[in-house]
């Protein structure tokens, strides 16, 4: 079978949601992330999805967990938890498996940067797998820095490490220009 590549989602049919992790529009967002991971891994990664608290994903805990909605329905999206003072940690970017090839996490990432920066996070953090190529590469290509030795082999890895600071790359971003979200609401992009 022959994947098919669907054209890239203009504006006007996106828009993203502050949300909750107890809106159920999240529940799809997590259950096949953790089926994807346990795939990739060959161990049960829901319990590693539950880890944080929650509450660590809302504004009076310095995070964010946004859904980036096409029509209504999530397609994608991405959290960030407080990491330390002025650092922000991505957490579960993702994107719907019918939705992918799009350019969705691109958009995903550069808004959760946006909200960071306008929260007062000056750098972002992340960490990925080494059984994620895809997820390598969208960070490499959106400018994040490797904190590990790119000529390793992944698998020797546990973890592969990213940072990207803002201050500078926020001055720079046409994302900048997009209207504030507020929690609970959508806005379109």
């Amino acid at each position: 079978m022959t994947a098919v590549t669907q054209p890239p989602v203009t504006d006007s049919e996106l828009a993203v949601a502050h949300v909750a992790v107890s809106d159920p529009r999240v529940q799809p967002l997590l259950r096949e992330l953790g089926d994807e991971y346990s795939t990739r891994y060959g161990t049960d990664a829901h319990t590693e999805l539950s880890r944080y608290p929650d509450e660590e994903f809302t504004e009076p805990h310095g995070g964010l967990l946004l859904l980036l909605l096409e029509r209504g329905e999530p397609v994608a999206g991405g959290a960030f938890r407080r990491h330390g003072p002025d650092t922000a940690e991505l957490k579960r970017i993702w994107t719907h498996s019918a939705h992918r090839r799009r350019g969705l996490a691109r958009r995903v990432v550069a808004e959760l940067e946006r909200e960071a920066g306008a929260r007062g996070y000056r750098r972002i953090f992340l960490t990925t797998g080494p059984r994620q190529p895809e997820a390598r590469g969208l960070y490499l290509a959106t400018g994040y820095t490797p904190l590990f030795d790119t000529e390793a082999e992944p698998e020797t890895l546990r973890l592969l490490p990213f940072e990207k600071h803002l201050q500078k790359d926020l001055q720079n971003h046409p994302q900048n220009d997009l209207p504030p979200h507020h929690t609970g609401k959508a806005a379109v992009l």
